[in-house]
């Protein structure tokens, strides 16, 4: 695991943002662990947040014109990776669409900076289920310019299970929108890391614990 993947690891243990137990996910799947990226709602969470997307963009060398992040959950994400990208000395544009457009004031659909032609955009969300934010957003932004470039969409967490077909979510985004979709961390990485290991005087995940997650990921987990 990386430094910057260390660093958000440990922003997601000390807001609890990762959980383990016994949770019933919005699909009726019982899982033995819950994500929760809400929990991160203060400026120093969200300052951290920010300079974990920040340091996958750099980390990937990704081009990126436009940080964008679909309403509502991705609004606080781009703001957060354009100012984690400025620490790095790259000064690069935020946006975010509305729900519903306006037809006063600056109007239209988009807030910050709008989707240029050849512009080259990430694209941040926090975690990944079904993938229907992501491709949304992909479709608006092609549609908003010519020659829009969507080099990636990134998200906090990759639970890497199964999505419509055998392969993940992430895999089958990549596929049937032909962009780079990665995760900071993903669940694999996570159980290795966190099993055993004493944070503040407790072990986070114990031996019955990662049990529970891998015969949850035996049954659920996706290819790619």
């Amino acid at each position: 695991m990386q430094a910057h993947q260390e660093a958000f690891v440990q922003l997601l243990l000390r807001y609890q943002v990762i959980r383990f137990g016994d949770f019933t996910l919005k699909s009726g799947r019982k899982s033995p662990y819950f994500v929760n990226a809400g929990q991160l709602r203060t400026g120093q969470a969200i300052a951290g947040l920010g300079r974990a997307y920040a340091a996958e963009i750099l980390r990937a060398e990704l081009a990126c014109d436009l940080v964008f992040g679909p309403a509502y959950k991705g609004v606080p994400l781009a703001v957060a990776t354009a100012i984690g990208l400025a620490e790095h000395g790259r000064d690069v544009p935020y946006g975010f669409d509305r729900k519903e457009a306006k037809d006063h004031g600056e109007g239209g659909i988009f807030v910050g900076t709008a989707p240029a032609p050849g512009m080259k955009v990430v694209l941040v969300d926090d975690v990944i289920t079904s993938g229907r934010s992501i491709r949304e957003a992909v479709d608006l932004l092609r549609g908003a310019a010519p020659d829009i470039q969507v080099v990636a969409a990134i998200v906090a967490v990759d639970r890497q299970e199964r999505g419509r077909g055998d392969k993940t979510t992430l895999a089958e985004l990549r596929d049937e929108l032909g962009i780079d979709v990665r995760a900071i961390v993903s669940i694999g990485e996570l159980v290795p890391y966190l099993h055993g290991r004493e944070i503040d005087g407790r072990v986070v995940l114990d031996d019955a614990g990662r049990e529970a997650i891998d015969t949850y990921l035996s049954q659920y987990a996706g290819v790619g």
